[in-house]
């Protein structure tokens, strides 16, 4: 891959593919808290102390796939939440998951279920 400096990735390739950064993990947005209270129920106190992490769609602007997560349960299996991506490995902190559009408020996501641990 070409660097902002010129200079060729380790394969001496240039890459035509553009690396996205993706956001940090945030409080939940407001759409997704708001679906969680009303829609699924959950308490509101409970859900406004949770974190996400978004990445942008590629096919529509202002819509975001989402994840949302306990930093408390993060933190307690010693995982570093850097952005969308660090959950893959960690199914079992995921609480929800889906999308929603930051514009229309639209949200559609669901409570993932349990992962067994490996004993």
């Amino acid at each position: 891959m070409w660097r902002f400096w010129g200079h060729k990735d380790k394969t001496g390739e240039p890459s035509s593919v553009k690396v996205q950064k993706l956001p940090k993990p945030k409080d939940i947005a407001e759409p997704v808290g708001r679906y969680l209270i009303v829609e699924l129920g959950q308490n509101p106190d409970w859900v406004w102390h949770l974190k996400s992490v978004v990445r942008p769609r590629q096919e529509e602007k202002d819509h975001y796939d989402v994840r949302v997560f306990d930093e408390g349960k993060v933190a307690q299996m010693h995982v570093t939440v850097k952005d969308y991506t660090s959950l893959d490995g960690h199914p079992e902190l995921i609480l929800y998951e889906g999308w929603f559009d930051k514009r229309s408020y639209k949200v559609q996501i669901e409570k993932k279920p349990p992962v067994p641990r490996a004993a």
